[in-house]
């Protein structure tokens, strides 16, 4: 799959894509004769996983080393242990920030009932 068609595909710029490739999220991508990005399905469903975590507001360092340890760890299971923990490690973050989200937004409706029981005085 060319740059056009993934970019089409994920929503991605091909800046984003090269992006990607030049900082060491995306590794190994094949090229053909000319030189030109030839994605493949396994391609896809790394952005994918990569989408899920920008999502989640994962640091671009993190991601990157996530990326590094991997490709290293396609070699065996040597880094297990380091992903899931910098996958724990983010997860925590998530869960604290959901919390504080959480108790915004119970703010935020009890905000809206104040103006509705304000608006049903007035009416």
């Amino acid at each position: 799959m060319r740059i056009r068609d993934v970019a089409a595909t994920t929503g991605l710029s091909a800046h984003t894509l090269r992006w990607y490739e030049k900082i060491g999220l995306l590794r190994s991508v094949e090229r053909d004769r000319g030189g030109r990005r030839l994605f493949t399905q396994e391609d896809l469903r790394w952005l994918e996983f990569i989408g899920r975590l920008r999502e989640m507001d994962m640091p671009v360092r993190e991601m990157v080393r996530y990326a590094e340890l991997r490709e290293r760890g396609e070699q065996g299971d040597a880094t297990l242990a380091a992903r899931r923990e910098l996958l724990e490690g983010h997860r925590l973050r998530v869960r604290e920030r959901m919390d504080r989200l959480a108790a915004c937004l119970t703010h935020l409706d009890d905000k809206i009932a104040w103006y509705r029981g304000q608006e049903d005085d007035h009416a």
